[in-house]
């Protein structure tokens, strides 16, 4: 790898680091969901809305980080995000109410928009034939972070069952979801120094009219003059209609704009097939989804590890063959195999029963103060809904939220290996398809003069879809059932299936500006053709 390059890799490196950061803050909440609701007596909206806080905040952030972009730059704007990150992880752990916690929370949600200004930062500074895996490092990093996520939490929850002298010294089994969010803390400093490192991006510098430092940063990242200068001259060509005066809302405009209607098409499309297809329920509520297999709380917590580690290696074989394959085969046939995959989880959910015995009961001492259990012996219940229904009418919601994982445990007779395999194989193929992609089409379908509006415009979009899936998700679960929600998923992967296959374009080894050209000329009516 020659220096150019070496600098062009540690740059995007660098960058992509804030994607390990938000897997961290998305996965370590969902370890916690069940001792912070029992800490705060939590009802299914309330956990909703402590898991999807971020969600949430993103939204208001994403408003404005087009025009905080464009105005401070894209360098800038992540060393901000940086420090909400370390501001928030301080707050969530130390948050001494629930509304407290949400609030620190949604205060970290500002900083989501890191993802979309990553995958613009980096689009601007790669080299066509590198981009589609340096813009995929934002996935395997996110990727990492959940598994890291996954991983502190597994732990956190064994040692605080430990008998080591420092675990009760520390109060870890008392505050061990406040242990659980201060995971974040270190990498998101050290994201924060690393920030100022990088070079601001040179087409930044050209929309700004600083000729001089975009050549200086586009000779480290070329390492040859004839060839800087013809990228700087190629960047000035595509910025001609550009205007720094109110430029912001001429970018925002310009979407509306018919040579970008088809680009446009393609990133709301995308944008709202990566997250209605429930990615993030399962993601962020991870030891949520597995208790509900019977497993028992240890075994959900080991096997949101194990999601993890599927998430790396196909986030890992998604970057190796992006450039090689193209995004578009990889979009249709992993979005096919993840369809495939929701509508077994779809499948085992719906065949499931549950049913209490006397013994069963009696295995379970801490049950004993329960009066009224002896109505639900032998009663055969053939959905969760119906389960969870029927305990209800015996216990309070303080005293189900400690016991439903076990009694679950007892009760469900499922077909636990179809379900596990069905999310496994959902996980692989959402993350070497769509879940990266979505970030590498982003950075590559629009213009320059409007991508700082476009990128967190159509983040935005898949962010209030994913804030929507969180915070509903524990309601959803106990009020329609898991089959419910996994067969709305798998044709909500359908319809995706359908849209993408007809206007999904191959943008592989094209420079922005040449994927630029080949959309202007294509009409929302050709895009919608798959022309």
């Amino acid at each position: 790898m020659n220096g150019s390059n070496r600098n062009v890799f540690f740059f995007a490196l660098v960058v992509a680091f804030g994607g390990f950061i938000f897997g961290l803050d998305a996965a370590l909440i969902s370890g916690t969901v069940r001792f912070v609701s029992a800490e705060f007596n939590l009802t299914d909206i309330q956990i909703g809305t402590v898991v999807s806080a971020p969600g949430f905040g993103v939204l208001f952030a994403l408003l404005i980080t087009g025009y905080i972009c464009n105005v401070f730059g894209r360098k800038n704007t992540l060393i901000g995000i940086a420090f909400i990150y370390i501001f928030s992880a301080i707050s969530s752990v130390l948050a001494p109410s629930y509304e407290a916690l949400v609030i620190a929370r949604f205060i970290g949600g500002l900083a989501f928009t890191s993802l979309s200004v990553a995958a613009m930062y980096i689009g601007e500074v790669s080299p066509a034939k590198y981009r589609g895996k340096l813009v995929s490092m934002i996935q395997i990093n996110i990727v990492v972070g959940l598994s890291a996520a996954y991983f502190a939490n597994y732990l956190l929850v064994e040692l605080s069952q430990s008998s080591y002298q420092w675990v009760s010294t520390y109060a870890m089994q008392e505050n061990l979801w406040r242990w659980m969010l201060g995971v974040e803390v270190i990498p998101a400093l050290l994201w924060f120094l690393l920030l100022f490192t990088i070079p601001q991006s040179p087409r930044w510098l050209v929309m700004k009219g600083n000729e001089t430092r975009a050549k200086a940063v586009l000779l480290r990242l070329t390492k040859n003059s004839t060839l800087a200068d013809e990228q700087l001259q190629t960047i000035k060509t595509s910025l001609t209609d550009y205007s720094d005066t109110g430029s912001y809302l001429a970018s925002f405009k310009q979407l509306l704009d018919s040579r970008v209607r088809a680009a446009v098409i393609i990133a709301l499309t995308i944008a709202l097939v990566q997250q209605v297809t429930g990615i993030n329920a399962i993601m962020f509520y991870a030891p949520t989804v597995f208790e509900q297999l019977g497993i028992g709380t240890d075994a959900a917590f080991l096997n949101a590890v194990l999601i993890g580690l599927v998430s790396i290696v196909f986030t890992v074989v998604a970057i190796l063959l992006i450039d090689k394959l193209g995004r578009r085969p990889l979009v249709i046939g992993g979005l096919a195999t993840a369809t495939l995959s929701l509508f077994m989880c779809y499948i085992g959910f719906s065949q499931a029963e549950y049913s209490l015995s006397a013994q069963h009961i009696a295995e379970f001492s801490s049950l004993n103060t329960v009066s009224g259990l002896d109505q639900l012996i032998g009663q055969v219940y053939h959905s969760d809904v119906e389960f969870k229904q029927a305990l209800a009418t015996v216990f309070s919601a303080s005293q189900l939220q400690g016991f439903e994982s076990d009694l679950i445990q007892r009760a469900a007779t499922i077909n636990a290996p179809l379900i596990s395999f069905g999310i496994a194989g959902f996980i692989a193929a959402f993350h070497f398809s769509i879940g990266p992609i979505m970030w590498v089409i982003f950075s590559e379908i629009f213009p320059t003069r409007i991508r700082g509006v476009a990128i967190p415009t159509f983040a935005f979009i898949a962010s209030v879809v994913s804030y929507l899936v969180q915070q509903f998700f524990p309601w959803q679960l106990n009020n329609f059932g898991a089959a419910n929600i996994f067969l709305f998923y798998s044709i909500s992967g359908v319809i995706g299936f359908i849209l993408l296959y007809k206007i999904m374009p191959e943008t592989k080894n094209k420079s922005i500006e040449e994927i630029e050209e080949q959309l202007a000329g294509v009409s929302a009516k050709k895009a919608l053709e798959g022309a």
